[in-house]
């Protein structure tokens, strides 16, 4: 993925604030739901774009999924920026 295309994923203002949240701490769909008030479809399809992008991980739990931000996120979103 080039450094527009990481940029370009992380411009949408609800994709921003999940990576907000995240920066904190990993957290479940149901937390990330009470920060980011959006339907859950809407969020799913943002956590999917964050996936694709590689800026988070997901780990299964049970029947719950957390997200994290992927460990290298904070260095390939500064080495996108010029």
């Amino acid at each position: 993925m080039t450094g527009v295309e990481l940029l370009q994923a992380v411009a949408d203002p609800v994709r921003w604030a999940v990576l907000d949240a995240l920066a904190t701490a990993p957290r479940c769909v149901c937390d990330l739901r009470e920060q980011v008030p959006v339907p859950a479809n809407l969020l799913s399809y943002h956590l999917k774009v964050l996936r694709e992008a590689g800026l988070v991980v997901a780990s299964r739990r049970g029947r719950w999924v957390d997200y994290a931000l992927a460990g290298d996120a904070h260095a390939r979103l500064g080495a996108a920026l010029p």
